[in-house]
């Protein structure tokens, strides 16, 4: 199943809001609890209309306490459930990181590879929103270096349902980040259920110049650059991993061989940022094959600025990448 197979068109949020559904209807065992989920439907609506349709033993409210919500998610997943536990801001992961990575990543390791952790955190990602610094947060990277996690970061409402389907269906811990400026963007998503393999990467547009890396909101920024250089002849090819951990390293690889250059774009601060990851990687098996350094396009060392022209200014753009594009196709090649 493709998003061409279908001209039904739905938003980000109703994706995942499906997918979610479709879900519970399915496994008895799947239920939900976050913050403001129930009645409510989530400070974002993504959870709307569940409680009413599926009732309060499998849709609720739980206190405004991460520890308490990801050790709920954590003991019930053990105990064979499905859960889906809501934290309503990334940030706030922070608050439950002893959970996430002492306790949900390392139980089966713990047990030997015996204990089934059928877990499912989700988050609300990223600025643009003038949130504040203490909201708007991209903190994958920090997820990603945990083992026995698996992140997910959709850029768009097909992958949205498809990865959240197969994070729910997943015997192991995974984190669905949905970015808040995606919500309302709409694209073709098929109504009966399907699922994406976590750990395939897509790529969303053909290029013979430049291989770009990207995810999330900025894999559509990426996608625009790549348009406005195409009237200047520079042709890009854009790589969405969608899971960032396990990461599709061999897919994005692939890509390089043909362009022979690379830039990694993320809208979390550039120091210490998963692009440096993904770079060195790149570096590493496709080395022979790239004619420039792998580039990498992030925000400053600070916190996200919450006034919205100073988070526009500090946030990469469809111009600024386009911008670090031209640079790097211009510079001289590598030495063979």
């Amino acid at each position: 199943m493709t998003p061409d197979a279908t001209d039904r068109q739905l938003p980000y949020v109703q994706a995942f809001n499906e997918a979610v559904a479709q879900a519970m209807e399915a496994d008895p065992t799947v239920f939900c609890a976050g913050e403001d989920i129930g009645a409510f439907g989530g400070v974002f609506g993504t959870f709307a209309g569940l409680q009413k349709r599926f009732g309060e033993r499998r849709i609720f409210d739980t206190p405004i306490s991460e520890q308490a919500i990801i050790g709920l998610g954590t003991g019930a997943a053990v105990s064979g459930l499905r859960p889906v536990v809501d934290i309503m801001f990334m940030d706030f992961i922070c608050v439950a990181m002893d959970q996430i990575v002492n306790q949900a990543a390392k139980l089966k390791y713990m047990f030997g590879g015996k204990a089934t952790l059928p877990l499912t955190i989700t988050c609300a990602g990223g600025a643009g929103l003038s949130a504040a610094a203490q909201h708007s947060q991209s903190l994958e990277a920090i997820l990603c270096h945990i083992p026995g996690l698996k992140v997910v970061y959709p850029s768009n409402p097909y992958d949205v349902k498809g990865l959240m389907t197969a994070c729910i269906r997943e015997d192991n811990p995974t984190v669905f980040v949905k970015h808040k400026r995606l919500l309302g963007m709409s694209g073709p998503v098929p109504e009966e259920p399907y699922e994406i393999p976590l750990g395939r990467a897509n790529v969303l547009r053909r290029g013979r110049d430049v291989t770009l890396v990207a995810w999330g909101r900025m894999a559509n920024e990426c996608v625009a650059a790549a348009e406005e250089l195409s009237e200047a002849g520079i042709e890009c090819e854009v790589v969405d991993p969608r899971t960032l951990q396990p990461l599709d390293t061999e897919t994005i690889a692939e890509s390089v061989r043909r362009t022979n250059r690379a830039i990694v774009v993320h809208e979390a601060v550039r120091f210490g940022g998963l692009g440096a990851e993904i770079a060195a990687q790149i570096q590493e098996v496709a080395f022979d094959h790239l004619d420039a350094p792998v580039g990498r396009i992030g925000a400053p060392f600070s916190p996200v600025p919450f006034t919205p022209a100073l988070e526009k200014h500090y946030l990469p753009s469809a111009s600024s990448i386009a911008a670090e594009v031209r640079e790097i196709v211009a510079r001289p090649q590598l030495a063979s």
